[in-house]
């Protein structure tokens, strides 16, 4: 299953990097040029390609979304340690300037 999540992040950035390549890119709200757009999009790719190859973190129940060097991780975890783990995950990716980390806990139901 990780295995295919990092297949399909990798094939994600590919996908993202020919439209910018044939679109021109639009930069989107708070991005200031399609290379900020690039970058974000190269860090958001590559801190969920680290969660799919990390057995704490479920890269699945976790979203990443990067503004200028800013990931906000949202989603759930099933404890306080996977949360910190995403959170250490996410900030030692290069690029990234800081980390809000706004996944909230929730037990596995039993």
């Amino acid at each position: 299953m990780k295995k295919l999540l990092a297949v399909l992040v990798s094939s994600f950035v590919i996908a993202m990097f020919s439209t910018a390549t044939v679109t021109g890119c639009t930069v989107t709200s708070g991005q200031s040029t399609v290379g900020q757009y690039v970058d974000d999009a190269t860090i958001t790719a590559r801190v969920k390609k680290r969660f799919a190859g990390d057995d704490k973190v479920s890269a699945m129940r976790i979203s990443v979304e990067t503004l200028k060097g800013v990931v906000e991780l949202s989603g759930f975890a099933v404890s306080e340690s996977e949360k910190n783990r995403a959170g250490e995950i996410a900030k030692a990716v290069p690029g990234v300037r800081a980390v809000r980390n706004n996944i909230l806990i929730q037990p596995p139901r039993q």
